[in-house]
C-alpha cells in the first residue's frame, strides 16, 4: 500500500550559515563588495557594513542612524590599536579568536566598547581561570575598572574561600576600610573568628597612625559568639588596640557579664553582635571517638564523616585506651574526659584525666585533670562551661556528684549534686538548665523521673513522670525539643521544654541501647550501639541512621567502618571552603 503523501518538508542546510560566514570572510579579504575601511595607527580593514550591523549594537547605531560615519568611507576607531581590531574583525568573520595575556585587557576594552557581549565574557573566562590567592585582590580592582561582574564574583569568591592567603598578600594591606569590612561581614569567609581578629589587627599594624580609629568599625564584624571564651579574655581583652577603644572593652564587658551569668538574653546593644550566626564555611561535623570496636577491645580511633564525600577520615588516634568516657566538643575543640584506663596486670584504673583534639593541629593535648575520677559518666557542654555529671567512682559507687570545667579560666569547681544518683541516663542542656532523663538506680532499677539543674542558680528540681523508662540512650537537642533516643527499646520521644509535656516520634527499626546520637543541621544521626535482634539476642551494631524531625522519618545513611558501642557522636565545627550541604 502506498503511504500518506508529504505535504510539507521542513529542510534546514546545516552547512549554509558555516559556509556563507566562510565565503563573506573570503570576499573581505579580497576587497570585493567592501564598502567601509575600519582605520587603526594608519592602517585600514576592508569590512561589509551590513556584517558589522548584523554583528554588533554599536555598529548597528553607526551606520544606521544620523551618525556622520553613516557615509563615510573610512572610520577611524582611535582607541582601539590596529592588532585588536584585526583580532575583533577575524571574529566578527569567523567565530573564532585567541585570547592571551598579552592581548586580554585591550581586547576586553574594545569587545566592551564596540559591544561583543559574547567575546567580552570570554576575555572574563579566561581571566577567571588565572586566579589564584596573589592575584584575586588586584582582580577585583580590575573588574571594577572594566566593569566585568562576572570575573568580580569569581574573584571575590576566590578572595573569601583562601582568606588565609590572601590575608597574607601585600594587596589585602592596601584594602580600604569600606573594602575591609565588606571581606569581614561575608558569610562565606572562610576562617575561624580568631583568625578573623588577627587578620584586622594586621591590617591597622600596617598603617597604625591612619588605622587605629577604626579598630571599633572593625572588631564589630567579629562573631564573638563564636570565639573560644579564654582567647576572648586573655588575648582579645588584652590587645592595646581594643583597650585604647572605650567602645570594644564595652563590647567585651558585655559578653563577660552575659557568660558569668550563664544567660542567654543579651544586652540590646550587644545582641546585634551575639545574634550573629556562623558563617556559612563553618560546618558542623560528624566525630565519632572511643567505645567498644567490633566486640574486642576499646578504640583509639577518631573518625571524622565527610557529609560531601560520604566517606570516613581518619583522625589522630586518642593517646590511650579509654573505656566508658565521656566526650563533649566546643569551640571545635573536641574534649575526652574520664574513662577506665588498663593497666599491664590487665586491671582498669577510673581516670580524671581530660584530653583535647583540636582539627587545626589534629593533635592530642591533656588538659586541666577533673577533680575525681569518672567513668561511665556524662558530659554537657552549655556556653563556656563543661558539666561532668554522676558515673562510677573509683570505688564502684554510684556517684550523684557535679563538676563544672571554666574554659575561660581553665578551672575545675564542684556544684550542687544531683538528688538522685543514677547511671546511664539521657543528658541535655537547653535554655540555662540541664535535663538528665531517666537512668538506673544502684540496683539496675530504671528510674522514672526528669531530674533538672538551674545553671545559673545552681540548683535542682525533680519532675516525676511515668513517660520516662530509658537506660543507655542518648539525648540530643533540635530547637526547643529534647529527643530521647531509645535505651533497650525501639521508641524514641521528644520532651518539648516550653510545653512540659511529651511527643512520641517515629521508632527505630530495632530495640538499640549504648549508641550515640548528634545533631547536624537539625538532623539526627545515630550511630552504632547494641541491639536486641528477633531472637532476643544481643549484637554489636555498625549502623548510621539519620533522623529527620521535620518529616518524622528515619534512613539509613550506610555502615559504620566497623561495629561500635559506649563511643562518642558528637557536632564538631570546622572550616571547610566547600559549600553546606542541604
Amino acid at each position: 500500500m502506498v503511504g500518506p503523501l508529504m505535504e510539507v518538508l521542513h529542510y534546514k542546510d546545516k552547512d549554509l550559515v558555516s559556509g556563507l560566514l566562510l565565503q563573506l570572510n573570503n570576499l573581505r579579504k579580497e576587497g570585493i563588495l567592501t564598502d567601509v575601511l575600519l582605520c587603526s595607527e594608519n592602517k585600514e580593514i576592508p569590512c561589509h557594513r551590513n556584517v558589522l550591523v548584523s554583528s554588533s549594537p554599536y555598529f548597528r547605531a553607526m551606520f544606521c542612524s544620523n551618525f556622520q560615519e553613516r557615509g563615510q568611507a573610512h572610520v577611524n576607531l582611535k582607541d582601539i590599536t590596529f592588532a585588536v581590531l584585526s583580532s575583533i574583525i577575524d571574529y566578527v568573520y569567523t567565530g573564532a579568536i585567541s585570547i592571551t595575556m598579552e592581548l586580554v585587557l585591550p581586547l576586553m576594552q574594545a569587545a566592551s566598547m564596540l559591544q561583543y557581549d559574547r567575546l567580552f565574557e570570554a576575555c572574563s573566562a579566561f581571566l577567571q581561570a588565572q586566579l589564584h590567592p596573589d592575584n584575586c585582590l588586584s582582580m577585583i580592582r580590575l573588574s571594577e575598572i572594566l566593569h566585568c561582574d562576572s570575573l568580580k564574583e569569581k574573584a571575590k569568591e576566590m578572595a573569601v574561600s583562601s582568606f588565609s592567603d590572601v590575608a597574607a598578600s601585600e594587596d589585602f594591606h592596601e584594602l580600604s576600610l569600606p573594602e575591609l569590612v565588606g571581606y569581614l561581614e561575608d558569610d562565606r569567609l572562610c576562617a575561624e573568628e580568631e583568625q578573623v581578629f588577627e587578620t584586622l589587627l594586621a591590617w591597622i599594624h600596617h598603617d597604625p597612625f591612619a588605622r587605629s580609629g577604626t579598630i571599633h568599625d572593625l572588631f564589630r564584624q567579629v562573631r564573638l559568639r563564636h570565639i573560644h571564651p579564654a582567647y576572648l579574655f586573655q588575648f582579645i581583652a588584652s590587645d592595646p588596640l581594643i583597650q585604647s577603644s572605650t567602645l570594644c572593652t564595652e563590647i567585651i564587658e558585655s559578653v563577660r557579664r552575659l557568660l558569668f551569668s550563664a544567660g542567654t538574653q543579651c544586652p540590646g546593644d550587644l545582641e546585634p553582635l551575639w545574634a550573629a550566626p556562623r558563617r556559612h564555611t563553618c560546618q558542623e561535623t560528624l566525630v565519632l571517638i572511643g567505645g567498644r570496636k567490633n566486640s574486642k577491645q576499646t578504640s583509639r580511633e577518631a573518625l571524622l564523616f565527610d557529609e560531601q564525600t560520604q566517606e570516613w577520615q581518619w583522625l589522630a588516634k586518642l593517646p590511650v585506651r579509654l573505656y566508658r568516657a565521656s566526650y563533649v566538643c566546643m569551640h571545635s575543640i573536641l574534649y575526652v574526659l574520664g574513662g577506665l584506663v588498663m593497666r599491664a596486670d590487665s586491671e582498669s584504673i577510673p581516670s580524671a584525666s581530660v584530653y583535647t583534639l583540636s582539627l587545626r593541629t589534629n593533635q592530642w593535648r591533656t588538659a586541666e585533670p577533673m577533680m575525681a575520677p569518672h567513668y561511665s559518666h556524662q558530659s554537657v557542654s552549655y556556653l563556656h562551661y563543661i558539666f561532668v555529671l554522676g558515673g562510677m567512682t573509683a570505688d564502684k559507687q554510684i556517684s550523684n556528684g557535679v563538676e563544672r570545667y571554666n574554659t575561660m579560666f581553665n578551672q575545675w569547681e564542684a556544684m550542687a549534686p544531683m538528688p538522685t544518683a543514677v547511671l546511664h541516663p539521657a543528658v541535655a542542656a537547653h535554655d540555662q538548665r540541664i535535663y538528665v532523663f531517666g537512668g538506673e538506680d544502684a540496683m539496675q532499677t530504671p528510674v522514672r523521673l526528669i531530674q533538672v539543674y538551674h545553671i545559673g542558680r545552681n540548683l535542682w528540681c525533680n519532675l516525676e513522670t511515668r513517660t520516662v523508662k530509658n537506660v543507655c540512650a542518648p539525648a540530643a537537642v533540635i530547637d526547643d525539643k529534647i529527643y530521647i533516643i531509645g535505651g533497650y527499646t525501639r521508641r524514641v520521644i521528644a520532651y518539648d521544654v516550653k510545653a512540659n509535656r511529651f511527643v512520641k516520634c517515629s521508632n527505630m527499626k530495632e530495640r538499640r541501647m549504648h549508641h550515640s546520637a548528634a545533631v547536624i543541621n537539625n538532623r539526627l544521626y545515630v550511630t552504632g550501639g547494641r541491639y536486641i535482634n528477633g531472637n532476643d539476642v544481643i549484637e554489636d551494631s555498625d549502623d548510621f541512621d539519620c533522623y529527620d524531625p521535620s518529616t518524622d522519618t528515619w534512613r539509613s545513611k550506610g555502615a559504620l567502618p566497623y561495629k561500635l558501642f559506649d563511643h562518642g557522636s558528637l557536632p564538631l565545627v570546622c572550616v571547610s571552603n566547600k559549600p553546606n550541604s542541604p
